[in-house]
């Protein structure tokens, strides 16, 4: 079975940081580890620990990106059941510029610096400071503020970055990409049980899909503005798509058989990515994309390239 890691900055990631400093936590993973797909009532039982001091931790650790919900059919009605997203959780103290290998290539793009979107309500941006131009407007994803932007959402539609494929200009041959996005579903007002399928497009070419479960905005994110209203969407989960000789995966799942080849990335002097959630999908439930200052991760969108020679 394929070992799901997680690295942490203990910096950066203090949304994870806060949800395993807990023994209770810790013990409530251990759990779920050993046996997926629990309900509180047996989490309650196995931990010797209250139902509502369980929902509570469980809560927590899903605001982190650590663990998810299902719910499914009881024999009297429905139950909520729980999984562990990771086997493994790696305490990384290193800085971003260690971390950056001589044979990665890393670029991150303002969220704002989009070449090409088209979008439909309801929809907006926003930077740190304030709502951008009109909100539900479509036409306001091309307002020349949109290079401020921290937060942007939309129900159905795309947009498009262009990132240079500085690779080429060094001479290298890809071997791989990776981009790493905080992402959520998009819902009037906020929804944890709100799937969303997300589609991520390199040079034209889908890579795959990955199912959002919610939109988030029971918590505040741990850099989203005070302005910003409770009632918003305030986080994401940080996803990372990799594409590589044997496919292409989201953390460490694979969700299409897409490979570097098949980018034909040594032939662009860029690299095109397009975020799409498509109104005809079988989850149609609008996106959120976090940058710098919103969300539970203080970053942008980052695209890295893995080469080789």
């Amino acid at each position: 079975m394929r070992a799901n890691f997680l690295i942490v900055d203990p910096v950066k990631d203090k949304a994870a940081m806060k949800a395993i400093a807990s023994q209770p936590r810790l013990h409530l993973l251990q759990e779920l580890v050993r046996s997926p797909g629990m309900n509180i009532n047996a989490l309650s039982e196995a931990s010797g620990m209250p139902q509502s001091s369980v929902s509570t931790h469980i809560q927590v650790l899903e605001e982190a990106g650590l663990v998810r919900t299902e719910v499914q059919r009881a024999r009297k009605g429905s139950q909520k059941t729980t999984f562990a997203i990771y086997d493994e959780i790696i305490l990384a103290f290193r800085s971003s510029e260690e971390r950056i290998q001589p044979n990665q290539i890393e670029v991150s793009m303002p969220l704002g610096l989009y070449t090409n979107s088209l979008v439909t309500g309801p929809c907006g941006i926003c930077s740190t400071d304030g709502i951008i131009g009109l909100l539900d407007v479509p036409e306001t994803f091309m307002d020349p503020e949109r290079m401020k932007t921290a937060l942007l959402w939309f129900t159905s539609g795309f947009v498009e970055y262009q990132f240079p494929n500085n690779a080429k200009l060094t001479g290298k041959e890809i071997d791989g990409l990776d981009v790493v996005m905080e992402v959520s579903s998009e819902v009037p007002g906020t929804m944890t049980n709100w799937p969303s399928d997300i589609v991520l497009s390199i040079n034209g070419k889908e890579i795959g899909v990955w199912t959002s479960p919610g939109d988030f905005g029971d918590k505040r994110g741990v850099y989203t503005p005070d302005w910003w209203k409770l009632s918003g969407s305030q986080y994401g989960m940080l996803k990372t798509w990799s594409v590589g000789r044997n496919g292409t995966f989201v953390d460490g799942h694979k969700i299409s058989d897409i490979k570097t080849e098949d980018l034909q990335l040594d032939e662009h002097r860029s690299v095109r990515l397009k975020i799409e959630v498509k109104a005809e999908g079988r989850h149609p439930g609008g996106i959120n994309v976090f940058g710098r200052g919103f969300g539970n991760y203080d970053q942008d969108i980052i695209l890295r390239l893995h080469t080789r020679g």
